[in-house]
């Protein structure tokens, strides 16, 4: 297994095809937009820019992961001899069902399909496809160059071949590859949601504060940062998107959203992307100033 599309050039998806440039793939990176490839590629030079200036590689090791990535507005341009597609597009189900039923079409036979999807079903994708059987969830975690964990999700008829290839692909990677079974969240977005759920909750509820809460959990609690903060960098309408999957998925209304984080979803405060969530990011991406809504 040489050469690996990847569809989006978005934060994961630019993450992914760094990921996999960095460890000697081939890498035809996907996107409809010309300005969303640009940006991506300049993600990737500044991200690898500081693991030089960190002496984690060299500029040469920076050169050949960039050779290593080639760009297409194309899909069926971009996944020609592709042993394997990574899809990274945006975390809607009708988006990723088009995407499926398009790589089916234009991709070889032997070509494995996978999906960095956050929560929805591998199975109901893989369903779509006339190759059920190569179809899967690799669920990178972000930043993808940084972050070792990714979930490796089974369909309901995922083979056990394909499962086996992508796991020991992953560790190639320098990942830790975890195999999970194809359920509404998985395992880390089952466990991770419903805690920013409820420390939304808590907060719609007056409890406490936002920093208060946050604080509660990073030094109660030893989080790197606190479940608000995490929703921030998340993106509180991927946060929404995920709970509605969940909640659709079990039917149990212990994953129903809180009607803030609804609210908040509605009237475009969706975190560091959007410059305000329950913190300011208007003058850094650092979580140091409670938004104005949340100022006791």
């Amino acid at each position: 297994m040489k050469n690996i599309a990847v569809i989006g050039a978005g934060t994961m998806g630019n993450g992914i095809a760094h990921t996999f440039a960095q460890s000697g793939f081939n890498v035809q990176l996907i996107d409809i937009s010309e300005a969303s490839l640009k940006r991506g590629m300049d993600t990737i030079s500044r991200n690898l820019d500081r693991m030089v200036a960190k002496e984690k590689i060299s500029e040469a090791d920076k050169s050949e992961t960039l050779g290593n990535i080639k760009t297409f507005t194309s899909t069926e341009e971009g996944v020609k001899n592709a042993d394997l597609v990574v899809e990274a597009a945006t975390e809607n189900i009708d988006l990723k069902l088009k995407i499926f039923k398009q790589l089916d079409e234009v991709c070889g036979e032997n070509t494995i399909l996978s999906t960095n999807t956050s929560s929805i079903s591998i199975t109901q994708i893989a369903a779509l496809t006339s190759r059920p059987e190569k179809v899967i969830g690799m669920h990178f975690m972000n930043p993808v160059p940084i972050m070792k964990l990714v979930e490796i999700i089974r369909g309901y008829s995922t083979s056990d071949e394909v499962t086996s290839t992508i796991m020991e692909l992953s560790k190639t990677l320098g990942k830790v590859p975890t195999e999970v079974n194809d359920y509404p969240g998985f395992v880390a977005n089952r466990i991770l949601m419903p805690m920013i759920n409820e420390s939304i909750e808590t907060l719609y509820n007056g409890v406490a504060g936002v920093e208060e809460i946050d604080t509660v959990m990073k030094l109660g609690m030893a989080h790197p940062m606190g479940p608000l903060q995490l929703a921030d960098f998340i993106g509180l309408d991927v946060c929404l998107s995920i709970l509605n999957v969940m909640y659709d998925g079990f039917k149990n209304p212990k994953y129903a959203p809180c009607p803030l984080l609804v609210n908040m979803v509605m009237a475009g405060k969706l975190g560091v992307k959007s410059g305000e969530g329950f913190y300011d990011y208007s003058e850094s991406r650092k979580a140091e100033k409670v938004a104005k809504q949340f100022m006791k």
